[in-house]
């Protein structure tokens, strides 16, 4: 059976490295590979899938156009408005969402969160939205957004709605607003590009204890990253959702319960770190 990431640009990914890292420890004769697909050959290939392959992973600039390609969403994907993980069943494709997963035991994994925290999420596409979602999981409801736009198809506006949820939205011009929101927040999660966060990390003072969750890992540290860690902030690094969300796309794709310490000494191999 073959599975692949599909994306454009593709050649970075660390999918790869965690599927077949699973698959190896679970004794399955799969392979997993990376596929660059251009958003105009999306339907082409998605029309292409046959009864061999096992699933997709899904990244950008894919997993909000793939949605209207699917036969079947699941209610979290549908809410968020995302998609990252494709399972074919039969002539069946259905779409699901692990990115919420994933951040939700990173966060976990890195500390505690107390009662009644504050949020901020830095960005509002898609990644934000599965932030969102996550941070309701997490109890956490008192939630800011700091970004350029809020509404639109794509954006986080719609996945609030689809959440019955509210947040306070910042715009990005509005620094004093912005920083007081990232100086008092309990948990912060940016969604943003690589280096995209680093703006506000020349003024950021984390608070004591903090959670910080930079979704971007290459090049890691980010600045926000090593002001965070310098501040006394828990960081988290995207390598940790990475792995997480992983486990639960292999659970989905093959039905066994993930291999989570074979996955991530293979993913700490892989980026020559000594820890996620």
């Amino acid at each position: 059976m073959r599975s692949f990431v599909i994306g454009q640009p593709i050649a970075h990914s660390l999918s790869p490295v965690l599927h077949n890292a699973a698959y190896e420890a679970l004794g399955l004769d799969h392979k997993f590979d990376k596929l660059e697909v251009a958003p105009e050959d999306l339907p082409d290939f998605i029309n292409s899938i046959d009864e061999d392959v096992l699933g997709l992973a899904v990244t950008m600039p894919h997993k909000q156009r793939i949605m209207d390609l699917l036969d079947a969403i699941e209610p979290m994907a549908q809410a968020v408005g995302a998609v990252n993980t494709v399972v074919p069943a039969g002539r069946v494709l259905s779409g699901f969402n692990t990115d919420v997963y994933g951040i939700v035991q990173a966060i976990r994994e890195s500390g505690e969160i107390p009662e009644n925290a504050r949020a901020t999420i830095l960005g509002a596409r898609a990644t934000a939205s599965s932030a969102l979602a996550a941070l309701g999981h997490l109890n956490v409801h008192d939630v800011d957004v700091v970004a350029r736009n809020f509404a639109g198809p794509g954006y986080i506006a719609l996945a609030e709605t689809r959440l019955g949820v509210t947040t306070n939205h910042i715009p990005w011009r509005d620094s004093t607003r912005a920083l007081g929101s990232l100086n008092s927040a309990d948990v912060i999660v940016s969604t943003l590009p690589s280096g995209r966060a680093d703006y506000w990390a020349a003024e950021y003072t984390p608070k004591p204890g903090a959670i910080v969750l930079d979704a971007a890992y290459d090049p890691w540290p980010s600045e926000l990253a090593r002001v965070a860690e310098a501040g006394g902030a828990h960081v988290v690094s995207g390598y940790l959702m990475l792995l997480h969300q992983a486990c639960q796309q292999i659970e989905l794709m093959t039905g066994h319960s993930a291999p989570v310490d074979a996955m991530r000494s293979a993913l700490l191999k892989a980026t020559n770190r000594s820890k996620l």
